[in-house]
């Protein structure tokens, strides 16, 4: 006769969950490390044109953005359908671009201002009448760096 008695149901011993908060707490900052939060919300259709020579950009953070397409259609009551400009979350006019780069300009470090970029994030259907009324803005506030956006999300030289 043994001493030791079998246990005779088949059930699961219990899930050890002593690491379970670690591991939570672990993937929390995995998310709040690797996430990337939305600098502005995209307030004209902006389907970019196709580019077969493109460069990549190599500093984000030294990137001045100007949309410029068609009011969204949640827009589109308010604004119209003609296509306007963009300036970080607000509808601007061709005049107000020299004073958005100003003040791009002024966030910035000293050192950092001659690598500043200003990229053009163009719809296709824009009129090139609206370019290039924001590229002699563009030139009037000496900025002279200038990148488009391209369908493939990289952005060619000019």
């Amino acid at each position: 006769m043994s001493k030791f008695k079998k246990k005779k149901s088949g059930e699961l011993p219990a899930v050890n969950t002593a690491s379970l908060p670690d591991i939570v707490f672990m993937l929390l900052f995995f998310f709040m490390v690797a996430t990337v939060m939305r600098q502005n919300t995209l307030m004209v259709q902006n389907q970019l044109p196709f580019a077969d020579q493109v460069e990549k950009l190599d500093k984000k953070d030294l990137v001045m953005y100007i949309y410029a397409g068609k009011p969204s259609p949640r827009y589109q009551q308010t604004y119209g359908t003609e296509a306007r400009i963009q300036l970080n979350d607000k509808f601007a006019s061709v005049s107000e671009v020299q004073q958005f780069i100003y003040s791009e300009r002024e966030s910035k470090r000293e050192e950092l201002i001659p690598y500043l970029t200003t990229a053009l994030k163009v719809d296709v259907e824009t009129n090139m009448g609206l370019v290039s009324d924001i590229k002699q803005e563009l030139r009037k506030a000496d900025a002279l760096k200038i990148n488009y956006t391209t369908l493939t999300g990289e952005v060619s030289k000019n």
